[in-house]
């Protein structure tokens, strides 16, 4: 009996590399099985199924499916982004601008200290 242990460390994503959208490539990395069969399958599915209804099904999967991460997730943090920017993108657009916001503030209260009259003595009287 074989076991899947790997099935929960590893998402289910649609490939940037497959033929059309993903699917078949998405599949075979999660089952760590070869492309070609998972190919197979479906084309002897849509065959023997009637066209509509596997194209309905495979189409279906691709909207369900999120694509693959550009480059690899390594921490828990980008996982929570990766998952927000793919359910809603305003949110997650909306969280980096606050991020840049209180960026922005930090340098500007960084500035306004070093460029103040204070600094200047502070930094006399150290000399």
């Amino acid at each position: 009996m074989r076991r899947w242990t790997h099935l929960n460390t590893r998402p289910l994503y649609r490939s940037r590399d497959g033929l059309v959208l993903g699917v078949c490539r998405g599949v075979a990395d999660y089952f760590n099985l070869r492309v070609l069969w998972i190919r197979v399958f479906v084309i002897a599915t849509l065959l023997f199924s009637g066209i509509w209804p596997m194209v309905f099904i495979y189409f279906i999967a691709s909207l369900l499916m999120k694509p693959e991460p550009v480059r690899p997730i390594e921490t828990e943090a980008e996982a929570e982004f990766y998952d927000s920017y793919i359910y809603s993108r305003a949110k997650a657009a909306g969280r980096l601008k606050r991020r840049f916001k209180n960026l922005e503030r930090r340098i500007r209260r960084m500035e306004d200290t070093v460029t103040s009259r204070e600094f200047d003595w502070e930094k006399k009287f150290q000399e």
